[in-house]
């Protein structure tokens, strides 16, 4: 396994202003122009790029996971390293997740276009973390952005 994936890979994709705990969309279509505001604003890049790497990425397949939880992701031209946001949203949304269950717990990932190794790695290790029942009951309880990020880091699966 490359020397860059670590148990806590998704740990480092996130900062304090990376994480939304208290988001409002009342549809995926607005949770995903609120996350490609604040992800371009982040990094950098165009919002209307990263709105759209999201929607095409999307139109092949529901990015939900089940258990109220959404991975929604792409890969970005021009983008230098992996980025990462967490929205924990106060109504959950429908989001044609297998399991049809709305999701109110959702955490975007863009990466590299050249990065398909780093890409599925990541998404298998984000995949491992949701699969938590107890993780997942402390995202939704956690209060406080640094709750977040020690969850990330200390979740081993």
């Amino acid at each position: 396994m490359p020397a860059f994936y670590s148990m806590n890979a998704i740990a480092q994709l996130l900062t304090q202003d990376a994480i939304v705990l208290t988001a409002k969309p009342v549809t995926k279509e607005a949770l995903f122009a609120e996350a490609a505001k604040a992800l371009g604003q982040r990094l950098g890049v165009s919002e209307a790029m990263i709105h759209d790497c999201l929607k095409m990425r999307e139109q092949l397949g529901s990015t939900g996971l089940g258990q109220g939880v959404g991975i929604p992701h792409g890969r970005l031209k021009g983008l230098r390293q992996a980025a990462g946001m967490f929205y924990r949203l106060n109504t959950p949304i429908p989001f044609d997740a297998p399991d049809n269950r709305p999701v109110d717990l959702a955490f975007f990932l863009l990466v590299p276009e050249q990065s398909t190794e780093e890409h599925l790695q990541l998404l298998s290790e984000l995949a491992q973390h949701f699969s938590d029942p107890e993780l997942r009951e402390k995202l939704r309880s956690s209060t406080e952005a640094v709750e977040v990020l020690t969850l990330f880091a200390s979740n081993h699966v």
